[in-house]
């Protein structure tokens, strides 16, 4: 197997694997920024725009998720056509620009209005990735190099809030908006730089208005891939209720106060730890093997929050190593799903790559807005949630998987494009 990344236009650019890791790591964790380093200046937001309910200020998060859901159909497609490169640039340039105009908003409306086109325009963020890696690789060995990326990516969350805080300790919100920028345009001149071309010229689509649409049908018609990218859309959406209600949830409720964001960052970073031992066992073990015995402990550990929740409802201390726990599970099944999910789409993995996490990203946000908007000053919505969601996907592996758990199958049939450039 190669360890470099080589170029298919003619600019001579090479990466070797770490570099490669990290710069796509990068890319994704942009998103991540967006998100989590937004949390502690939630309340700061809020008050300085006079918002009065406090379940409103949790949309800053759900506004942002859920546009870059909708905006996934759109860069795996434009990709696909006119190559990976430039549309990753155009991509990191939107997230730039709108970020800085966040820290302008004038209005809480004006606010969540763009940070819904940050999010949309941002959706590239978690799409093209997973198209260059699947320009690459395939099967057990990609599951592995994404879950690698997964290890560095996760650190973001258990930094994020961190980052957000010290800039709150010395500004106001509005510089937190300007560090991102600042950091996305560093990631934008790193790729432009090294980053090449990884997309082969005879792979390219034509692009037209009936093709995201195709794409996206021929996801849902795909039985080996919808159980997961549903499953995933499910169990995300668990996870991105608790991050929109995490402020309220942990800093309010649970009375952490200032310290949100070491034990934010204390749940997060075993999402981070079973990136990286997922990293070294998938291939041994098969990314199914894995990814069920991660999903029924899933299911098993819900069962806890919610018994925690009606027993010890406001014990921090028993609610964290089982929301850490919830997070842990999530490294063994993210990078998993994303893997399996893919395997049926060679010839058009950028517009699969879309289809995918537009199915994906607008079930989680949603799901995550709507747990939030029930946040109700306990645990019980969350746990309650985190249980119902992990059933339902458990249900729709199931179903891709012909009832059958744990097996680890040949090659995954190739599903043809719909149209080639030649």
């Amino acid at each position: 197997m190669s360890t470099a990344i080589t170029a298919s236009d003619t600019s001579g650019r090479s990466l070797r694997r770490p570099e490669f890791i990290a710069l796509m790591a990068a890319v994704m964790s942009l998103g991540a920024l967006a998100i989590d380093g937004m949390l502690p200046a939630l309340e700061q937001i809020a008050q300085g725009f006079g918002v009065t309910d406090p379940n409103e200020r949790q949309l800053v998060v759900g506004i942002y998720l859920l546009a870059n859901g909708v905006g996934c159909l759109i860069p795996g497609a434009l990709a696909d056509r006119f190559g990976r490169r430039r549309v990753l640039f155009g991509v990191l340039g939107c997230y730039v620009v709108t970020a800085l105009l966040c820290a302008l908003a004038p209005s809480f409306d004006a606010l969540l209005g763009l940070r819904a086109l940050q999010g949309f325009g941002a959706a590239g963020l978690g799409v093209l990735p997973a198209a260059i890696i699947r320009d690459r690789f395939e099967g057990d060995t990609m599951a592995r190099l994404l879950s690698t990326i997964f290890i560095v990516f996760m650190v973001v969350p258990v930094l994020a809030p961190s980052v957000g805080q010290a800039v709150l300790t010395f500004a106001t919100w509005h510089y937190v908006f300007v560090v991102i920028a600042a950091l996305a345009l560093l990631v934008l001149v790193w790729a432009w730089a090294r980053l090449p071309e990884t997309m082969h010229p005879e792979d390219r689509q034509a692009l037209d208005f009936t093709h995201a649409l195709h794409n996206l049908l021929l996801t849902f018609r795909t039985r080996a891939a919808i159980g997961y990218v549903l499953g995933s859309g499910l169990t995300f959406g668990a996870v991105f209720g608790y991050i929109n209600s995490a402020q309220q949830l942990v800093g309010e409720h649970f009375g952490a106060g200032d310290m949100f964001p070491v034990i934010f960052g204390v749940t997060a970073s075993t999402l981070a730890l079973s990136s990286f031992l997922n990293s070294r066992i998938v291939e041994r073990f098969g990314a199914r093997r894995v990814s069920h015995t991660a999903l029924v402990a899933f299911v098993v550990v819900s069962v806890m929050q919610v018994y925690a929740s009606l027993t010890q409802g406001g014990n921090l201390w028993l609610f964290v190593p089982l929301m850490s726990a919830n997070l842990c599970l999530l490294g063994f099944t993210g990078a998993n799903f994303s893997s399996i999910a893919m395997q049926p789409f060679e010839r058009a993995a950028g517009s699969a790559s879309s289809a995918q996490s537009f199915v994906r990203m607008i079930l989680g946000a949603g799901t995550g807005i709507v747990i939030g908007q029930f946040y109700d000053g306990s645990a019980r919505p969350l746990a309650f949630a985190l249980l119902l969601c992990s059933l339902v996907t458990l249900a729709l592996v199931l179903f891709s998987e012909h009832g059958k758990l744990f097996t680890r199958p040949g090659t995954a049939r190739k599903i043809p494009s719909m149209s080639q450039f030649h």
